[in-house]
């Protein structure tokens, strides 16, 4: 199985950070590979919202990321399952507050099968590139606050 995970403190309270990450639509604001998203059905946030998004695949080939939150706990937790694209890995978000600093983290699992066994390890890689971008969010949340 394919997993990658990180972890980042951002100066900024677990609401805020929650929100901003609930909100598919600012993907585009702190994940270089997407290039664009749109909430297309489901709650306005939350359990049940879907996102059609279009990201940076191989070569610089647009390809789907389509997502669906599947839980989703107020300041504490986001899970969600890609529903489209060559490879549909599960995610979470955490989020742990701690004197008014919020700690993420990100997680993505992957249990490949059929053709794309053989791409785990480029699968793998991509992954830990997409939990990388968490120091992204903290130096766009960060740069909010003055």
């Amino acid at each position: 199985m394919a997993h990658a995970e990180n972890s980042v403190t951002i100066q900024r309270p677990a609401y805020v950070v929650f929100e901003f990450v609930l909100d598919g639509t600012k993907n585009k604001l702190w994940r270089p590979a997407v290039l664009a998203v749109e909430r297309t059905s489901g709650a306005r946030t939350g359990v049940g919202a879907t996102y059609r998004q279009q990201l940076k695949g191989p070569g610089g080939r647009p390809i789907a990321g389509d997502y669906a939150i599947t839980a989703c706990q107020s300041n504490e937790l986001i899970r969600f399952q890609v529903t489209t694209g060559p490879a549909r890995p599960t995610g979470e978000y955490r989020f742990a507050e701690r004197d008014g600093t919020t700690t993420v983290t990100f997680i993505l699992d992957f249990k490949p099968t059929g053709f794309a066994r053989l791409m785990d390890r480029a699968i793998t890689q991509t992954m830990r590139g997409e939990v990388a971008t968490l120091a992204n969010l903290k130096a766009y949340l960060e740069r909010q606050q003055r």
